[in-house]
């Protein structure tokens, strides 16, 4: 059941992220594809991501009480790529790959994301392999610019509008001779 499930889960065609603390508990960052809205209708906006248990940034999570959610444009793969460890950044610090900011909560803020959001934890628990966090949004930079990276069948791509899919492939259709 287990690898049925794994394999479903890789044709979800997921947004790719970067889930960025920093704080007294120490600056970490991971790429995650578990992301999520919970609501707009709280006080705050929230949203949760997935993080496994074993990565350093949940305890640094759990202990900043912070965390910033940067959405990638689908030309940020190899940031994505080194958060993920697939690419070793010199001297180790995954964060030398890109341009960072510090906003309300004082967790990285990558410049120029797809969209950004910089969240106060307001609850955390283990789930499995995972810890689910979820935030509530202290501040928000979306630059409106490009398409999202998408992640499916274990590769990165980008989305495509169905308009410009049928285009592509219109075939010309005659009608019978009478």
């Amino acid at each position: 059941m287990r690898d049925l499930f794994l394999e479903g889960m890789s044709r979800a065609a997921c947004s790719v992220c970067i889930v960025t603390t920093d704080g007294p508990g120490g600056r970490a960052g991971v790429t995650v594809s578990a992301m999520s809205s919970v609501s707009a209708d709280t006080p705050s906006p929230s949203l949760l991501v997935c993080v496994h248990h074993k990565s350093p940034a949940t305890d640094a999570i759990r202990e900043n009480g912070v965390f910033c959610v940067n959405l990638l444009r689908d030309d940020q793969a190899f940031v994505s790529d080194s958060f993920a460890g697939r690419i070793k950044m010199p001297g180790g610090d995954k964060f030398a790959c890109a341009d960072w900011e510090i906003r309300a909560t004082g967790a990285p803020v990558l410049r120029d994301p797809l969209a950004a959001f910089d969240c106060r934890l307001e609850k955390h628990f283990r789930w499995g392999s995972h810890f689910i966090f979820i935030g509530a949004l202290a501040d928000i930079d979306v630059q409106g610019r490009g398409s999202p990276l998408i992640y499916a069948q274990r590769a990165y791509g980008t989305p495509r509008p169905l308009a410009d899919l049928a285009a592509a492939n219109t075939i010309a259709v005659q009608a019978p001779a009478a």
